[in-house]
């Protein structure tokens, strides 16, 4: 007898329990909606979607890179180029020369205009 009471019991609390749940999954289906499509603009905020703009200044480069690039020996870069102008940084303890493609280039074309070598 037991188990015939406990599913009416059961039955009868899933009856009326029948019509919250729905409602509730109704609700439960719109707020996951809802934080879906908030979760997903939170992720790709509005400046995520354009593309990154192109670096103005370029690559780096190293200095065997800008040699290449010149035509000419690293010892000409270091000796004669770097005094007459060639953009360059020094990093690290050590001082090592880094070099940016766009400025290279963009000195290299003054330097025709000037009619400089």
């Amino acid at each position: 007898m037991s188990s015939r009471n406990e599913s009416r019991t059961s039955s009868r609390l899933a009856q009326s329990y029948a019509p919250t749940c729905a409602r509730g999954d109704e609700e439960n289906l719109k707020e996951s909606r809802d934080l879906r499509a908030s979760t997903k603009r939170d992720l790709n905020p509005s400046w995520c979607d354009e593309r990154p703009t192109e670096d103005p200044l370029g690559e780096p480069m190293t200095i065997d890179q800008v040699a290449s690039l010149l035509g000419c020996s690293v010892w000409t870069v270091r000796q004669q180029h770097l005094r007459s102008g060639l953009p360059s940084f020094r990093i690290g303890e050590r001082g090592k020369l880094l070099f940016y493609r766009k400025q290279v280039v963009q000195w290299i074309l003054e330097n025709q205009k000037a009619g400089r070598r």
